[in-house]
């Protein structure tokens, strides 16, 4: 379980064939590694995935072919939010995340907000389902990121970024029709789900 707060942005600098999948290894950047442990679970761009090797400041996890099918940017170099697994003990700065990206959804703007300096608008194309998920005031993780959500228009949602955010994440690198995975919030799929069965 995350919270969707970044705790560094490290890179992906291999990726290899494993199986039907890829074996990806990553330069963890400024990523406390004092006690990671082959098995524990960090997410990468919103999406959570073990560690199957630690040397010299690189992790290295196997992506299987059914989790590339469904996320973006674990398949190729650049770089990548991460976020270690929260302790009991750890205050929850987002919301709760599991790191099982829902989708990959598509921006479809990323503007500078008028008046309010350096801060810039997020919106994002969702895929065909996960709209009636997303509400106004509500959280979705973006890239492994807990983002309020500020507004939703039929399949598109809208979220503002500020100057921290921009500047602690990959988020500020974002473009016009870039890809991005998304996480919608957890406890509206179990109400959609308690809904859905008590008809």
């Amino acid at each position: 379980m995350f919270s969707g707060i970044v705790h560094a942005v490290g890179r992906i600098v291999g990726v290899l064939r494993h199986g039907d999948g890829r074996r990806i290894t990553l330069e963890a950047g400024d990523l406390d590694l004092a006690d990671v442990a082959v098995g524990e679970s960090i997410a990468v761009a919103g999406c959570c995935l073990t560690v199957v090797a630690f040397e010299n400041r690189r992790l290295s996890f196997d992506v299987s072919a059914e989790t590339l099918a469904c996320t973006a940017g674990l398949d190729a170099s650049g770089d990548v939010n991460l976020e270690r697994s929260l302790k009991l003990s750890d205050r929850v700065g987002g919301h709760l995340v599991s790191g099982h990206v829902d989708g990959v959804g598509v921006v479809t703007r990323f503007d500078a907000v008028a008046g309010d300096e350096g801060s810039r608008t997020l919106e994002v194309e969702t895929p065909a389902g996960l709209a009636r998920f997303i509400a106004a005031k509500g959280s979705i993780t973006v890239d492994g990121v807990s983002l309020t959500v500020n507004t939703v228009t039929a399949s598109r949602f809208a979220a503002n970024l500020i100057p921290h955010t921009l500047a602690v994440t990959t988020l500020g690198r974002l473009a016009v029709g870039a890809r991005v995975n998304l996480e919608v919030d957890l406890l509206a799929r179990y109400v959609e789900r308690l809904v859905t069965t008590t008809r």
